[in-house]
């Protein structure tokens, strides 16, 4: 089904999920389609390497040690970087996809996803990210 997807090769795509073997996967699937790809095994370690605002999609965990994904997003927006988010969860709650989407999510997946499901929500994020800097650029003008 990949020969539908519109993904645009060369965004950029992080990866933020405690989990090595979900991380990987994505990874590939991402790196099969030309996308450049930095992989996180936890929000701090996402934050701490300050590079929040270089990418154009950022799939995240729900639950994770330490610091869970709607808290992570809740930061990005305190912080002022608006990056497009795709959830992904292994614990899907009709409650926290709400508050998530209502907070500016793009998708909230539940897993295990499709990779269908997972490219159409990336390539939703990328064009979310797209007018938002085409937005930016044309205010600069």
């Amino acid at each position: 089904m990949r020969e539908n997807n519109t993904v645009a090769e060369g965004a950029r795509i992080s990866i933020v999920d405690d989990d090595e073997s979900m991380r990987e996967a994505i990874k590939t699937l991402m790196g099969s389609l030309g996308l450049s790809v930095e992989e996180f095994s936890s929000a701090e370690d996402f934050l701490n390497s300050g590079r929040s605002q270089v990418f154009d999609c950022l799939i995240l965990d729900v639950r994770m040690p330490g610091l869970g994904g709607p808290e992570l997003q809740r930061r990005l927006a305190a912080d002022n970087c608006p990056v497009p988010i795709v959830f992904i969860t292994a614990h899907y709650s009709e409650e926290e996809r709400t508050r998530a989407m209502e907070a500016g999510a793009v998708d909230f997946l539940s897993k295990p996803f499709s990779e269908q499901e997972l490219l159409e929500a990336i390539d939703a994020s990328l064009a979310i990210r797209k007018k938002s800097v085409d937005r930016a650029d044309e205010e600069r003008d």
